[in-house]
Protein backbone atom coordinates (compact mmCIF):
# COMPACT_ATOMS: atom_id res chain seq x y z
CA UNK A 1 0.00 0.00 0.00
CA UNK A 2 1.29 3.46 -0.90
CA UNK A 3 0.22 4.90 2.46
CA UNK A 4 1.62 1.95 4.46
CA UNK A 5 4.92 0.85 2.90
CA UNK A 6 5.81 -2.71 3.79
CA UNK A 7 2.22 -3.65 4.68
CA UNK A 8 0.20 -5.95 2.41
CA UNK A 9 -3.12 -7.76 2.24
CA UNK A 10 -2.15 -11.41 2.55
CA UNK A 11 -3.52 -14.65 1.23
CA UNK A 12 -3.90 -17.39 3.82
CA UNK A 13 -0.70 -19.17 2.82
CA UNK A 14 1.36 -15.98 2.97
CA UNK A 15 -0.32 -15.07 6.27
CA UNK A 16 0.94 -18.36 7.68
CA UNK A 17 4.46 -17.53 6.52
CA UNK A 18 4.29 -14.04 8.06
CA UNK A 19 3.00 -15.56 11.29
CA UNK A 20 5.86 -18.05 11.30
CA UNK A 21 8.35 -15.23 10.76
CA UNK A 22 6.78 -13.26 13.59
CA UNK A 23 7.11 -16.20 15.95
CA UNK A 24 10.75 -16.72 14.97
CA UNK A 25 11.41 -13.09 15.89
CA UNK A 26 9.91 -13.58 19.34
CA UNK A 27 6.43 -12.18 18.69
CA UNK A 28 3.91 -14.36 20.48
CA UNK A 29 0.57 -13.12 19.13
CA UNK A 30 -1.03 -11.96 15.88
CA UNK A 31 -4.25 -10.02 15.28
CA UNK A 32 -6.30 -11.00 12.22
CA UNK A 33 -8.62 -8.93 10.04
CA UNK A 34 -10.34 -10.26 6.93
CA UNK A 35 -11.45 -9.01 3.55
CA UNK A 36 -14.27 -11.20 2.21
CA UNK A 37 -15.01 -11.95 -1.46
CA UNK A 38 -18.54 -10.51 -1.08
CA UNK A 39 -20.20 -7.95 1.17
CA UNK A 40 -23.83 -7.32 2.11
CA UNK A 41 -25.83 -4.96 4.37
CA UNK A 42 -25.53 -7.24 7.42
CA UNK A 43 -21.92 -8.32 7.00
CA UNK A 44 -22.84 -11.99 6.85
CA UNK A 45 -19.43 -13.04 5.53
CA UNK A 46 -18.11 -12.10 8.96
CA UNK A 47 -19.54 -15.18 10.66
CA UNK A 48 -19.28 -17.82 7.95
CA UNK A 49 -17.46 -20.93 9.17
CA UNK A 50 -15.58 -21.10 5.88
CA UNK A 51 -14.84 -17.38 5.79
CA UNK A 52 -11.40 -15.94 5.30
CA UNK A 53 -10.65 -15.34 9.00
CA UNK A 54 -11.74 -18.80 10.25
CA UNK A 55 -9.68 -20.37 7.47
CA UNK A 56 -6.67 -18.27 8.43
CA UNK A 57 -7.08 -19.13 12.10
CA UNK A 58 -7.11 -22.85 11.36
CA UNK A 59 -4.10 -22.63 9.07
CA UNK A 60 -2.01 -20.58 11.50
CA UNK A 61 -2.89 -22.69 14.54
CA UNK A 62 -2.05 -25.86 12.61
CA UNK A 63 1.31 -24.48 11.47
CA UNK A 64 2.31 -22.61 14.64
CA UNK A 65 0.14 -23.95 17.49
CA UNK A 66 2.00 -22.02 20.19
CA UNK A 67 1.25 -18.64 18.54
CA UNK A 68 -1.64 -16.76 20.15
CA UNK A 69 -4.21 -15.92 17.48
CA UNK A 70 -6.49 -12.95 18.12
CA UNK A 71 -9.44 -12.33 15.80
CA UNK A 72 -10.88 -8.85 15.39
CA UNK A 73 -14.68 -8.86 15.76
CA UNK A 74 -16.43 -6.14 13.77
CA UNK A 75 -18.69 -5.92 10.73
CA UNK A 76 -17.06 -2.95 8.96
CA UNK A 77 -14.94 -5.10 6.64
CA UNK A 78 -17.98 -7.22 5.73
CA UNK A 79 -20.80 -4.70 5.23
CA UNK A 80 -21.34 -3.12 1.84
CA UNK A 81 -21.90 0.27 3.48
CA UNK A 82 -18.69 0.19 5.57
CA UNK A 83 -20.23 0.79 8.98
CA UNK A 84 -19.51 -1.39 12.01
CA UNK A 85 -23.09 -2.57 12.39
CA UNK A 86 -26.49 -2.97 10.77
CA UNK A 87 -28.03 0.23 9.43
CA UNK A 88 -31.66 1.00 10.25
CA UNK A 89 -33.01 4.21 8.75
CA UNK A 90 -29.46 5.33 8.06
CA UNK A 91 -28.13 4.82 11.59
CA UNK A 92 -26.24 1.90 13.11
CA UNK A 93 -28.67 -0.10 15.22
CA UNK A 94 -26.93 -1.36 18.36
CA UNK A 95 -29.41 -4.10 19.24
CA UNK A 96 -29.59 -5.45 15.69
CA UNK A 97 -25.80 -5.60 15.54
CA UNK A 98 -24.83 -7.27 18.82
CA UNK A 99 -26.20 -10.76 18.00
CA UNK A 100 -24.27 -10.71 14.73
CA UNK A 101 -21.07 -9.88 16.56
CA UNK A 102 -21.69 -12.86 18.82
CA UNK A 103 -22.06 -15.07 15.76
CA UNK A 104 -18.75 -13.79 14.39
CA UNK A 105 -16.97 -14.34 17.71
CA UNK A 106 -18.30 -17.90 17.87
CA UNK A 107 -17.14 -18.61 14.31
CA UNK A 108 -13.63 -17.50 15.23
CA UNK A 109 -13.63 -19.42 18.51
CA UNK A 110 -14.86 -22.55 16.73
CA UNK A 111 -11.96 -22.17 14.28
CA UNK A 112 -9.45 -22.10 17.14
CA UNK A 113 -8.92 -18.43 18.00
CA UNK A 114 -7.38 -17.93 21.43
CA UNK A 115 -8.77 -14.40 21.81
CA UNK A 116 -11.64 -12.49 20.20
CA UNK A 117 -11.37 -8.72 20.01
CA UNK A 118 -14.61 -6.76 19.55
CA UNK A 119 -13.75 -3.40 17.97
CA UNK A 120 -17.22 -2.25 16.95
CA UNK A 121 -18.04 -0.10 20.01
CA UNK A 122 -21.62 -1.35 20.36
CA UNK A 123 -23.07 -1.19 23.87
CA UNK A 124 -23.39 -4.55 25.62
CA UNK A 125 -21.41 -6.54 23.10
CA UNK A 126 -18.78 -7.79 25.57
CA UNK A 127 -21.41 -9.30 27.88
CA UNK A 128 -23.22 -10.87 24.92
CA UNK A 129 -20.02 -12.33 23.46
CA UNK A 130 -18.92 -13.70 26.83
CA UNK A 131 -22.30 -15.35 27.33
CA UNK A 132 -22.23 -16.77 23.82
CA UNK A 133 -18.73 -18.15 24.19
CA UNK A 134 -19.51 -19.76 27.55
CA UNK A 135 -22.74 -21.31 26.29
CA UNK A 136 -20.80 -22.84 23.39
CA UNK A 137 -18.15 -24.26 25.73
CA UNK A 138 -15.45 -21.75 24.79
CA UNK A 139 -14.68 -20.81 28.39
CA UNK A 140 -10.97 -20.60 27.62
CA UNK A 141 -11.34 -18.01 24.85
CA UNK A 142 -10.44 -14.53 26.12
CA UNK A 143 -11.95 -11.19 25.16
CA UNK A 144 -9.70 -8.31 24.22
CA UNK A 145 -12.10 -5.37 24.25
CA UNK A 146 -11.54 -2.23 22.23
CA UNK A 147 -13.15 -0.50 25.17
CA UNK A 148 -11.51 2.86 24.45
CA UNK A 149 -11.71 3.55 20.72
CA UNK A 150 -11.78 7.14 19.56
CA UNK A 151 -13.34 8.54 16.37
CA UNK A 152 -9.90 9.34 15.03
CA UNK A 153 -8.49 10.76 11.81
CA UNK A 154 -5.56 8.32 12.14
CA UNK A 155 -7.45 5.30 10.76
CA UNK A 156 -7.42 6.34 7.09
CA UNK A 157 -4.73 4.00 5.69
CA UNK A 158 -6.29 0.95 7.38
CA UNK A 159 -9.71 1.76 5.98
CA UNK A 160 -8.20 1.89 2.52
CA UNK A 161 -6.44 -1.44 3.03
CA UNK A 162 -9.49 -3.14 4.53
CA UNK A 163 -11.91 -1.49 2.10
CA UNK A 164 -13.99 -0.49 5.11
CA UNK A 165 -14.48 3.27 4.91
CA UNK A 166 -18.15 4.22 5.43
CA UNK A 167 -19.84 5.08 2.14
CA UNK A 168 -21.99 7.68 3.90
CA UNK A 169 -21.61 9.49 7.21
CA UNK A 170 -18.94 8.61 9.74
CA UNK A 171 -18.46 6.63 12.95
CA UNK A 172 -18.65 9.45 15.45
CA UNK A 173 -22.07 8.23 16.55
CA UNK A 174 -20.59 5.11 18.14
CA UNK A 175 -16.88 5.84 18.55
CA UNK A 176 -15.58 8.22 21.22
CA UNK A 177 -15.03 11.98 21.13
CA UNK A 178 -11.25 12.65 21.04
CA UNK A 179 -11.70 15.46 23.57
CA UNK A 180 -13.27 13.18 26.16
CA UNK A 181 -10.79 11.43 28.46
CA UNK A 182 -13.16 10.69 31.34
CA UNK A 183 -15.37 8.49 29.19
CA UNK A 184 -12.39 6.19 28.63
CA UNK A 185 -12.40 5.16 32.27
CA UNK A 186 -16.14 4.61 32.29
CA UNK A 187 -15.96 2.46 29.15
CA UNK A 188 -13.06 0.43 30.53
CA UNK A 189 -14.91 -0.24 33.79
CA UNK A 190 -18.07 -1.19 31.91
CA UNK A 191 -16.34 -3.71 29.66
CA UNK A 192 -14.48 -5.24 32.59
CA UNK A 193 -17.77 -5.68 34.41
CA UNK A 194 -19.16 -7.39 31.30
CA UNK A 195 -16.31 -9.91 31.17
CA UNK A 196 -13.44 -8.39 29.21
CA UNK A 197 -10.03 -9.90 29.96
CA UNK A 198 -7.89 -7.21 28.30
CA UNK A 199 -8.60 -3.53 27.62
CA UNK A 200 -7.40 -1.81 24.45
CA UNK A 201 -6.87 1.90 23.82
CA UNK A 202 -6.95 3.08 20.19
CA UNK A 203 -5.14 5.11 18.82
CA UNK A 204 -1.96 5.17 20.87
CA UNK A 205 0.39 8.09 20.17
CA UNK A 206 -2.15 10.90 20.42
CA UNK A 207 -3.73 9.23 23.47
CA UNK A 208 -0.81 8.31 25.72
CA UNK A 209 -2.48 10.21 28.57
CA UNK A 210 -5.50 7.94 28.16
CA UNK A 211 -3.30 4.83 28.12
CA UNK A 212 -1.79 5.97 31.43
CA UNK A 213 -5.19 6.79 32.95
CA UNK A 214 -6.63 3.41 31.95
CA UNK A 215 -3.51 1.61 33.23
CA UNK A 216 -4.05 3.24 36.64
CA UNK A 217 -7.76 2.39 36.61
CA UNK A 218 -7.77 -1.33 35.79
CA UNK A 219 -5.93 -4.42 36.99
CA UNK A 220 -6.00 -6.37 33.70
CA UNK A 221 -3.55 -6.10 30.78
CA UNK A 222 -3.80 -2.83 28.84
CA UNK A 223 -3.10 -2.83 25.11
CA UNK A 224 -2.17 0.24 23.03
CA UNK A 225 -3.01 0.14 19.32
CA UNK A 226 -0.38 1.97 17.25
CA UNK A 227 -2.70 2.62 14.30
CA UNK A 228 -2.19 2.89 10.56
CA UNK A 229 -2.02 6.69 10.38
CA UNK A 230 0.64 6.79 13.07
CA UNK A 231 2.64 4.20 11.12
CA UNK A 232 2.17 6.11 7.87
CA UNK A 233 3.38 9.41 9.35
CA UNK A 234 6.68 7.93 10.52
CA UNK A 235 7.23 6.07 7.27
CA UNK A 236 6.52 9.16 5.17
CA UNK A 237 8.83 11.35 7.24
CA UNK A 238 11.59 8.74 7.10
CA UNK A 239 11.18 8.32 3.33
CA UNK A 240 11.68 12.07 2.93
CA UNK A 241 14.82 12.01 5.07
CA UNK A 242 13.24 14.21 7.73
CA UNK A 243 13.75 11.74 10.60
CA UNK A 244 15.74 8.62 11.42
CA UNK A 245 12.92 6.14 10.85
CA UNK A 246 14.22 3.28 12.98
CA UNK A 247 15.03 5.48 15.97
CA UNK A 248 11.71 7.31 15.73
CA UNK A 249 9.82 4.02 15.55
CA UNK A 250 11.50 2.59 18.64
CA UNK A 251 11.04 5.89 20.47
CA UNK A 252 7.32 5.90 19.66
CA UNK A 253 6.87 2.29 20.80
CA UNK A 254 8.84 3.01 23.96
CA UNK A 255 6.50 5.90 24.74
CA UNK A 256 3.56 3.50 24.71
CA UNK A 257 5.30 1.15 27.12
CA UNK A 258 6.29 4.09 29.30
CA UNK A 259 2.64 5.23 29.39
CA UNK A 260 1.71 1.83 30.84
CA UNK A 261 0.82 -0.43 27.92
CA UNK A 262 1.41 -4.10 28.66
CA UNK A 263 1.05 -4.97 24.98
CA UNK A 264 1.26 -3.02 21.73
CA UNK A 265 -0.53 -3.73 18.47
CA UNK A 266 1.62 -2.20 15.73
CA UNK A 267 2.36 -2.44 12.01
CA UNK A 268 6.01 -1.96 12.99
CA UNK A 269 6.04 -5.32 14.78
CA UNK A 270 8.29 -7.34 12.47
CA UNK A 271 10.69 -4.47 11.88
CA UNK A 272 10.89 -3.59 15.57
CA UNK A 273 11.33 -7.21 16.64
CA UNK A 274 14.16 -7.69 14.15
CA UNK A 275 15.96 -4.59 15.41
CA UNK A 276 15.55 -5.61 19.03
CA UNK A 277 16.84 -9.09 18.23
CA UNK A 278 19.99 -7.52 16.79
CA UNK A 279 20.55 -5.73 20.08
Amino acid sequence: MASMPGIFNLSIDTAVEEARRARELGIDAVLLFGIPPTKDPRGSSGWQADGVVPKAIRAIKEAIPELVVIADVCLCEYTDHGHCGVLVDGDVDNDETVPLLVRAALAYADAGADVVAPSDMMDGRVAAIRAGLDEAGHHQVSILSYAVKYASAFYGPFREAAQSAPKEGDRRGYQMDPANAREALRMARRDLAEGADWILVKPALAYLDVVRAVREEVDVPVVAYNVSGEYAMLKAAAANGWIDGERAMLEALTSMKRAGADRIVTYHALEAAALLAEG
